[in-house]
Parts: C-alpha cells; sequence; structure tokens
C-alpha cells in the first residue's frame, strides 16, 4: 500500500513549554491510526502541524505526497478535519455551519449530508451556542464526514458524546475503513484505540516512543482488583498467579490490591478459598498507566516499529 500520511523528525517547540520532538511515522492508504498518549503528550501539537495551523520548526510532513505547509490548500481539499477544541461561529444554527462547509468544499451529496445528520440525531435547527458539548462534537464530525473525503484527521473525535453516539462514530469509521480511506484519530483512551484502529502510535513527553499494531495497545493495558476478606490472608497466594503483575497487601492482609494484565480466572478461582467481603475492579487512567509503564526508562529518542 501507499504511503497516506508522513512525517519525518517533525518538530516543534513552544520555548519553555513542551512541543513535539524528532516525530516520525507513516499510515499507509485505507489504515485506521491511532495517535495514543495522556493530555499534553503533543497529540494535537502533531495534527496541528498536519493541517497547517503550526509550522513546524524542523522536518516535514505528507499527505498523499503533498508537504502540509507547502501545498496545505491541496491538501486541505483531500481531509476530513475535527478539531480538539471547535471553534465556529456561536450565532449560525448546525444547518448553517453545515451548509457553510459544503459550500467551502464546493458542494456536497446532500443526501448523505441528510443521512449523517439523521444518524446523529443532530437538531440543525438550532444555534450552536445553544448546543451542549455533544452536539457541538456532533457538527464537527459531520462537516468532517460529509465529503468523504480520503483523509480523516481527528482530534479527541468522541469527546462528549454519549455511548449511542460514540458507537455511530465507530461504525463510521468501520465503513470509511471500508472504502479504502485513511483515518488518523488521537486518543487518550484506551477502549477507544482498541476498537477501531488496526495500528498505532504512542507518544510521550512530545516524542514517539512507540508504534506497532493495536495489540501493543492490549499489550500495555493493565486494570487493578481490590479483594477484601473477611480475615488475613498470605499477599504469595496471589503473587505468582497468571495475570497477576503486582501484588500488595491492604488492611492488616485484610485485602490484596492486585495489577493485573490478562484474564483474571486464576485469581477469582484463589480467592475463592478464602471469606470474601468485596471485590472490585477498575481501569486505571491512561496518564497512570503511562507513568508506571515508563517509570523506569526515559523516552525513546526514535519510535521503534513493533508490529
Amino acid at each position: 500500500m501507499a504511503a497516506m500520511i508522513e512525517t519525518e523528525r517533525l518538530t516543534k517547540s513552544y520555548g519553555g513549554k513542551r512541543g513535539i520532538a524528532d516525530v516520525s511515522f507513516t499510515v499507509e492508504e485505507g489504515e485506521v491510526f491511532g495517535f495514543l498518549g495522556p493530555n499534553g503528550a503533543g497529540k494535537t501539537t502533531t495534527i496541528r502541524l498536519l493541517m497547517a495551523l503550526l509550522r513546524a520548526d524542523n522536518g516535514n510532513a505528507r499527505i498523499a505526497g503533498l508537504d502540509c505547509w507547502r501545498q496545505s490548500l491541496e491538501v486541505k481539499r483531500l481531509v476530513g478535519y475535527v478539531p480538539g477544541e471547535p471553534a465556529l461561529d456561536p450565532n449560525l444554527s448546525g444547518g448553517q455551519i453545515l451548509e457553510y462547509f459544503a459550500h467551502l468544499r464546493g458542494g456536497v451529496d446532500h443526501a448523505y449530508l441528510k443521512q449523517l445528520v439523521d444518524r446523529f440525531e443532530l437538531d440543525t435547527s438550532r444555534k450552536f451556542r445553544q448546543y451542549s458539548t455533544g452536539n457541538k462534537r456532533k457538527v464537527v464530525l459531520i462537516q468532517a464526514f460529509m465529503h468523504r473525503p480520503k483523509v480523516l484527521i481527528l482530534d479527541e473525535p468522541t469527546s462528549g458524546l454519549d455511548p449511542l453516539n460514540q458507537q455511530e462514530f465507530d461504525l463510521m469509521v468501520k465503513e470509511a475503513r471500508d472504502q479504502g480511506r485513511t483515518v488518523f484519530l488521537s486518543s487518550h483512551i484506551l477502549s477507544e484505540v482498541e476498537k477501531t484502529c488496526s495500528s498505532v502510535g504512542i507518544i510521550r513527553d512530545g516524542r514517539l516512543v512507540r508504534i506497532g499494531d493495536v495489540a501493543e495497545v492490549k499489550a500495555i493495558k493493565r486494570y487493578e482488583v481490590v479483594i477484601t476478606f473477611a480475615a488475613a490472608v498470605p499477599v504469595e497466594a496471589f503473587r505468582r498467579l497468571d495475570g497477576v503483575v503486582e501484588a500488595e497487601l491492604l488492611t492488616h492482609g485484610h485485602g490484596v490490591r492486585l495489577a493485573m494484565q490478562g484474564p483474571a480466572d486464576a485469581v477469582i478461582k484463589a480467592a475463592a478459598n478464602y471469606p470474601v467481603v468485596a471485590l472490585t475492579s477498575y481501569e486505571p487512567s491512561l496518564e497512570d498507566i503511562f507513568l508506571r509503564y515508563y517509570e523506569d526508562s526515559p523516552p525513546a529518542r526514535e519510535a521503534h516499529d513493533v508490529a
């Protein structure tokens, strides 16, 4: 497959503030690529450089072989873009905004546009300022998809959407992929990347630290299980079980906190040997996962392909 999005040593500095440094990756045509990292890692900066909303200090970026800065107008014709924080005229209705973007694009298939509006159940008669966060997100998603672009660049696209509309978005991404279009989406939500992406790039502190297939996300995904018992239990009964990464005693041995990676079957069976008072499982935030995953090693100077 041909490369649709390419960056080479892309660098942007904000003086004393964090930017990005030496970010290099390739997204193939027809691929759904997840750009994963905690808030502030450099995802939005990278996307703004791709969209020529910022100028790089060093390096270059290309979409469909076109230089993102020097040929930005041609690039924008190919791209459907969702910004992380949309700024649209608050006095226009949703319908007027979509009509404006359709005109800007030189016309769109209005039957398809209506289909998108119906799928998101958007009331296009209301003014943008009257919309909830989720409805504002629907407007920018519709304008990004409505001209069936070759490339979709989506910055935190499901922010503010309710679960049903998140499912609709997932379906739209899969449809775009099946039609051979390329999707680049940033996220700090592990489950979102797992559901929609075929490959992933992981960024931390402005540097791309890993590129691979979506199994890479699962490889770092941990969750925690806290079990409270009626009596003290030995931590060794859990420490060496399959799926347990770390084990810690709580409340003088009357509880255990387990860092898990993989199935919990062995833990549940071991816990059944003791009187269980309560069991709680939760998935830590991506920020927590990144802190733990990289706490013993600095960011890599260059990303390495682990696919």
